[in-house]
């Protein structure tokens, strides 16, 4: 590519970016004196005029830094949404794709087209989108529900599957350090070990290691060896961490080793344990987004699943901005430690970045052997690992990244 397009490719995304404003100062560039843009590219910029234009599609443009915010107004009265679905979703990135989508729904409005099931099936399904649909789902219509559902289904069966492997390999990989059996198993298969005695029968020609004996875990043990809780604040600000959190205790559920539980709470407390090893979807569905906070009278609640503390892991997962009793929660919490329950916050469990938190009660806690951290979902497997190891978990999470 020469040098000439080079620069035209540079100038041709700011175009893009600024909108139609930017013709003027754009003048004297490209074939004529003027850039034009392929047609590819007026559909995108169309998409893009739809969202972040002042006068929506088609107007003079503001997507300017200056400008992001301005025209609220719907904008949708001439605009073709099924349409403009499918240009956004043909012409960028899954990523990008995300955030307008996200920036449609704020900025112009459009919450209240997407309980149609037509346009609600042509949108790409991510966290913020399915944040949306909770929050609104007593207003959902029954011709859209649904449709509703099935997006919903669609994004928790990524999430599983962008999870499942690596929290049940770090659980069994915890649980599962006993004697080695005979008895032949894939699923029990110890790999490490396996290899390291065989190591001496790696064929060079081949490159590949012949095992002379293979060595299994002992699968003669008791189901439900311990205890997981997870306490999840459903509070509006949290989300994104209440559908991630939702996912990782079904997969918790369905680990024959774990007892687990699943919890949600605002003023009120409500357990989705049943919910949440039948269906995911139906717990999300059983979810409250907004309200307020009583972390303490959900703590209270969940105690009384604790029957071996010392086979207990206890998650909250919690931005902790505690409207209930604040010091009766600090000391519920220091006598869970000190009977021996394993227990951690996840002041948010997502992946956009550090999250607002209550930062007295945080360090409260963690002095009381609590550790108190925003966690990505990927780094989330390890830290159960190390939790149901007995590791420093506030050591653990540094070294992970975890905030």
């Amino acid at each position: 590519m020469t040098n000439e397009h080079i620069e035209e490719h540079t100038l041709t995304r700011w175009r893009l970016i600024l909108g139609q404003e930017a013709d003027a100062a754009l003048s004297g560039y490209g074939e004529g004196g003027q850039l034009s843009l392929t047609e590819e590219e007026r559909v995108m910029d169309a998409a893009l005029a739809a969202i972040y234009d002042e006068t929506g599609a088609g107007g003079a443009s503001g997507k300017t830094a200056s400008n992001r915010g301005k025209g609220a107004g719907s904008g949708h009265g001439s605009l073709n949404l099924s349409k403009w679905l499918g240009d956004v979703r043909s012409f960028f990135p899954e990523d990008v794709v995300s955030i307008i989508q996200s920036d449609a729904m704020e900025r112009k409005g459009w919450k209240q087209l997407l309980f149609e099931p037509e346009l609600l099936a042509a949108v790409k399904p991510d966290i913020q989108l399915v944040g949306t649909l909770l929050s609104l789902k007593g207003k959902i219509p029954e011709k859209t529900k649904e449709t509703a559902r099935m997006l919903v289904k669609a994004l928790v069966d990524d999430l599983v599957k962008l999870l499942e492997t690596d929290i049940r390999r770090a659980v069994t990989g915890a649980l599962n350090k006993r004697q080695h059996s005979p008895l032949p198993s894939l699923s029990g298969l110890d790999w490490k070990l396996t290899i390291q005695r065989n190591l001496k029968h790696y064929d060079q020609e081949r490159r590949i290691i012949i095992p002379e004996r293979f060595y299994y875990f002992d699968r003669a043990r008791r189901s439900k060896e311990w205890t997981v809780i997870v306490d999840i604040d459903q509070s509006g600000s949290m989300a994104d961490s209440v559908i991630w959190a939702s996912v990782i205790g079904s997969i918790f559920a369905s680990i024959p080793a774990l007892n687990t539980r699943v919890v949600v709470f605002d003023t009120e407390v409500v357990d989705l344990t049943e919910q949440c090893a039948n269906d995911p979807v139906d717990m999300l569905f059983g979810i409250q987004l907004g309200g307020g906070t009583d972390i303490n009278k959900s703590v209270k609640y969940c105690e009384q699943f604790i029957e071996e503390p010392k086979k207990t892991l206890f998650i909250i997962v919690s931005d902790l901005y505690e409207n209930g009793n604040q010091s009766a929660l600090v000391r519920r919490m220091r006598e869970l430690r000190e009977s021996g329950v394993r227990t951690m916050t996840l002041l948010a469990l997502s992946d956009s970045g550090k999250p607002s938190y209550d930062e007295r009660l945080a360090r409260q806690l963690s002095r009381d052997g609590t550790p108190c951290f925003a966690c990505t979902p990927a780094l989330l497997p390890a830290l159960v690992e190390g939790a149901l190891k007995g590791q420093d978990l506030a050591e653990l999470a540094k070294r992970l990244g975890a905030q």
